[in-house]
């Protein structure tokens, strides 16, 4: 049996957990650096097994490092984790969230063992999520991710942060409901829980124990609760709004995408005809999301809030992505979770500078920092226009093969009008985007920020390493598309 890299990945994050937890006297800067080591080690393994990914044509559909052992015999359900080209972009996400979050984390002073030991355990959760091949083990994870969340939110956050943290549960258990029972539904029709048999066999050997439209649904409203889809939405911009900093950039960058990806793994390819019949009405709710999103963006004066509801008309082109059911606009919707949760876990790790240099939040009171801070000020306006999708940029190639994708799909009727009409968002985007930084950056220099500190150097490292794979992607989407097309299903 070869190496259980996946294994490692995802339960160093818990080990280190662990470790903080139960050894007493730690000092604080002793609990930073452990947690700094068990994240940068699975980020270093994600990145190896990324390089040793077979990229063949022949390896389209395989799932590689695999591991399998039975778990529970009497359900036939399994410790079973693998990767494909759809999944190891997303592991490898998290682990660069992971390391970075830590470093972000870094002047917290509050209850520091507890802090970073949620935090480890959140991306131990998330990285099962991705890898998971099992439905029942892919369960588990997804509902772990709730405990360290709910945490991070209510002790560490700020503003109404208890109400925004009992929000987020009471939404992500209504999903999760939802999704046990399709998954139980998809358990009494078939008898196994494998996703990857699931997803070659199909379903019509079988009698299903409900219409295939009604499990359909219910897995379905569980991963939009979470992407979140309009008009599940609302959870979204009051827990990014009240959660520390490093809470919202693995929320942004990383614990949304779980919708996307349960949509993509589970709902286009277990389920594809039905995803065919019902793809018209899902593209309608993608549009709604991408404009509404945007619009209610323009009219907001928190600077976190607005990042937050950017991120649902951002989330809005994932879904067009993913039914517009081709191959291209699927590559393009994966490649934009990659790309969103790098850009937007920039731009709230920017944000919690702002915020923690100044002490406001509020974009009314701010203004004339560029000449303060010019470096945070270069790096906010370089992740804002990734955002906005400046060619060179990672957000520019998601949104661009997104786009081409969508347009040329027959899949859905009217397809062309409605990825125009989604294409008007990356207009209200540079609205949204281009006042955001004139009201913080620029105007008149306000004399109560005189004394406001530049990025020091920890910060400076982990601008770097964002802005670094932003331009890769970038630059050259292949490092990522060449990849993520290996995973993506047959549509037929």
């Amino acid at each position: 049996m070869s190496f259980p890299y996946l294994t490692a990945i995802i339960f160093l994050p818990v080990v280190g957990a662990i470790v903080i937890a139960v050894i007493p006297g730690l000092q604080d800067r002793v609990i930073k650096r452990i947690a700094a080591i068990f994240t940068f080690i699975p980020l270093a393994l994600s990145i190896f097994l990324f390089a040793i990914f077979d990229r063949s044509p022949g390896a389209a559909g395989v799932i590689q490092f695999e591991e399998k052992l039975s778990w529970i015999p009497a359900i036939n359900a399994h410790y079973h984790l693998g990767v494909d080209g759809l999944s190891l972009p997303l592991v490898v996400l998290m682990t660069i969230l992971g390391f970075l979050v830590v470093l972000i984390s870094w002047k917290i002073r509050l209850r520091p063992r507890e802090y970073f030991a949620w935090l480890l355990l959140l991306e131990t959760s998330i990285l099962g999520v991705f890898s998971s091949l099992d439905l029942l083990l892919f369960f588990v994870f997804w509902e772990i991710e709730v405990i360290p969340m709910y945490f991070l939110i209510s002790v560490w956050g700020s503003g109404r942060k208890a109400y925004s943290a009992i929000k987020y549960v009471v939404y992500t258990l209504f999903g999760s409901a939802l999704m046990l029972a399709g998954i139980l539904s998809l358990y009494f029709t078939t008898g196994s829980l494998n996703m990857v048999e699931l997803a070659q066999t199909g379903l019509a050997p079988f009698t299903a124990v409900i219409p295939l439209a009604a499990i359909f649904f219910l897995l379905l409203v569980g991963f939009a609760v979470k992407l979140p889809v309009f008009p599940l939405h609302t959870w979204l911009p009051d827990a990014h709004t009240d959660a520390p900093t490093a809470g919202s950039v693995v929320l942004a960058g990383a614990l949304i995408k779980m919708g996307g990806y349960g949509m993509i793994r589970i709902s286009v390819s277990i389920f594809p005809q039905v995803a065919h019949q019902y793809a018209q009405l899902l593209v309608i709710f993608a549009v709604i999301s991408v404009l509404y999103g945007a619009a209610v963006t323009l009219r907001q004066t928190d600077l976190k809030r607005l990042i937050a509801y950017s991120s649902i008309s951002h989330m809005g082109f994932v879904l067009l992505g993913v039914f517009a059911l081709s191959q291209v606009s699927l590559t393009g919707a994966a490649l934009q979770m990659f790309s969103h949760g790098l850009i937007t876990g920039l731009l709230f790790a920017m944000a919690g500078i702002v915020m923690h240099n100044t002490g406001e939040r509020d974009l009314r009171q701010l203004g004339g920092l560029s000449r303060r801070i010019p470096v945070i000020a270069v790096v906010f306006i370089i992740a804002g226009f990734g955002s906005l999708g400046l060619p060179t940029t990672s957000g520019f190639a998601a949104e661009f093969i997104t786009f081409v994708g969508s347009f040329a799909s027959t899949a859905v009727v009217g397809l062309k009008v409605y990825t125009l009409l989604a294409v008007v968002g990356i207009v209200l985007a540079a609205g949204y985007i281009l006042w955001m930084v004139q009201r913080v950056f620029y105007g008149p220099a306000l004399e109560k920020f005189n004394g406001v500190k530049d990025a020091d150097n920890l910060e400076k490292v982990y601008m770097f390493i964002f802005i670094a794979v932003i331009m890769l992607v970038g630059i050259y989407p292949a490092i990522l598309t060449d990849v993520i097309r290996l995973g993506i299903p047959p549509l037929t």
